[in-house]
């Protein structure tokens, strides 16, 4: 048990809290219980976590009148501790250079001066042409898991010629929708591998930035098979946006390849998980949140569930489908190895680099789904 802490927020006595270890928790666990010490009792009542999604080569975030005191490297993260005058600091790093930073203080101007210097001399430059997107998975131990990265979004403009013209007509319309039109939660997007849907929703992303945040959730199975899971996910976490931008009022959740969760016979073999996933479009789990649904599937829509596909559901059901002989032909700019009934963009993007003939090419899955 702990002291009461006095109106002043200081602590009449500040003992140490005692932690139980067992074999289950690594070094870098034990940092993160080292970090909570001060915070604990009170010492230093302040904190702030701040995830950076690319640092720049070279920078360690730590300040150099810091004292380290801890450093725990594991497979695939390295964790230190380092204290200051009147703060703690607890630094993550992951492989892909992203990180997580924490600060405890004796008060909040203490620890937002050292926040702000950590984050200022070690947060990678924005790129052009990218936007922030989380990835949400479940990890075993410590639960729903949202990652924050920056990926490239090209404009739409850019790359309207790599779709046929029924698609790039139906994504037009898409990529002008705004808050105040949108009609349904759900949107679809169907057709063959290497057609460019991952690529128009990447697309989608720029175009929507300024009042929609992205969302890719990994593991969509176990997404809509674990309700404490999928609670989380649908109250979701907020991005600040982009400097100068108003704070996100929507979300998208990006559900790619998700054909036995939607097909027509998606209740005998995913069980509640359809239901779910309707329940968070428009049911009581949807009530309140600003939540939109994409879903990308290889499946012909007839074969799609009725429930999917019933009006009133859907924001756009968009078929991507192949160029047509004329439209490829206009695309790669020669006739040669273009095949009578047309050709997909992957299938061009390798004539083009001469690797491949079309109508005979492996696609590279997440390159142009």
């Amino acid at each position: 048990m702990f002291p009461t802490l006095p109106a002043d927020g200081a602590a009449r006595r500040t003992p140490l809290p005692v932690f139980q270890y067992d074999d289950v928790d690594s070094p870098g666990d034990v940092i993160d219980t080292l970090l909570l010490t001060d915070f604990v009792t009170g010492r230093q009542p302040w904190a702030r976590t701040v995830r950076l999604a690319k640092v720049r080569r070279g920078v360690v975030l730590v300040p150099e009148r810091a004292t380290v005191t801890r450093t725990a490297v594991e497979r695939n993260r390295a964790a230190r501790l380092a204290t200051g005058d009147g703060w703690t600091l607890r630094v993550v790093t992951w492989r892909g250079r992203g990180a997580e930073v924490t600060v405890t203080a004796v008060d909040e101007a203490t620890g937002t001066a050292v926040l702000d210097e950590i984050v200022t001399a070690g947060a990678e430059p924005v790129r052009p042409g990218t936007a922030p997107i989380g990835f949400w998975h479940q990890d075993p131990r410590r639960g729903a898991q949202r990652d924050n990265r920056r990926i490239d979004t090209p404009v739409w403009s850019a790359i309207r010629p790599n779709y046929p013209a029924e698609a790039a007509a139906a994504l037009d319309a898409l990529m002008t929708t705004t808050p105040e039109t949108i009609t349904g939660r759900l949107l679809l997007m169907h057709g063959p591998p290497g057609t460019g849907k991952t690529t128009a929703l990447r697309a989608l992303a720029h175009e929507w930035r300024r009042w929609c945040q992205v969302d890719c959730v990994l593991d969509p199975e176990t997404l809509f098979g674990d309700p404490a899971y999928l609670a989380e996910v649908a109250v979701g976490e907020d991005d600040d946006g982009e400097e100068g931008e108003e704070r996100t009022r929507w979300r998208l959740l990006i559900l790619e390849d998700c054909d036995e969760l939607i097909r027509g016979d998606a209740r005998e073999r995913a069980g509640q998980a359809l239901s779910r996933l309707l329940n968070l479009t428009d049911g009581l789990l949807g009530q309140g949140r600003r939540v939109l649904v994409a879903v990308t599937t290889n499946e012909d829509l007839s074969r799609l569930h009725p429930a999917v596909t019933r009006p009133g559901r859907c924001l756009a059901r968009i078929e991507v489908g192949p160029l047509s002989h004329t439209e490829a032909v206009d695309w790669l700019g020669v006739p040669a190895g273009v095949p009578a009934q047309g050709a997909t963009l992957a299938e061009l993007y390798a004539l083009r680099a001469g690797t491949a003939t079309a109508g005979a090419v492996p696609v590279e899955i997440g390159g142009y789904l």
